[in-house]
């Protein structure tokens, strides 16, 4: 099995920074693509960020554009998620996804096979 393993939530102001990490442990696998999602209690998990894993293709969601940044080192571990300009909007549980093939839409949920336990970032004013 594989494990996927987020850290770097906190809490910070608004218009900081906070990098998340994403690393995988126990079998290794190849995988498609990996993603960044995020949740507020009582909402649907929603896309945040994706990268493709073999041509390091990114895709945001157009709340995040311009701001987050997605990206991994030569297709190892960990992948990243940079976040400039914060928001309280932002504030969620940040989960990491990864999908071994191909699954349609990198914003699609369901593509995803595997998830962490989710970091908790929280933007206050």
């Amino acid at each position: 099995q594989v494990q996927l393993v987020e850290s770097g939530g906190g809490l910070v102001q608004t218009g900081n920074s906070l990098r998340l990490s994403c690393a995988a442990s126990g079998r290794t696998f190849s995988w498609q693509a990996m993603g960044w999602f995020r949740q507020v209690l009582g909402k649907e998990r929603e896309f945040v960020a994706a990268i493709s894993w073999s041509g390091g293709s990114t895709y945001y969601a157009d709340s995040v554009k311009g701001r987050f940044t997605i990206s991994r080192n030569n297709a190892k571990y960990p992948v990243y998620l940079q976040m400039n300009s914060l928001k309280s909007e932002d504030t969620a549980v940040y989960y990491c996804a990864g999908r071994t093939r191909y699954s349609g839409s990198y914003s699609f949920l369901g593509g995803y096979n595997y998830w962490g336990q989710g970091t908790q970032v929280t933007v206050s004013s």
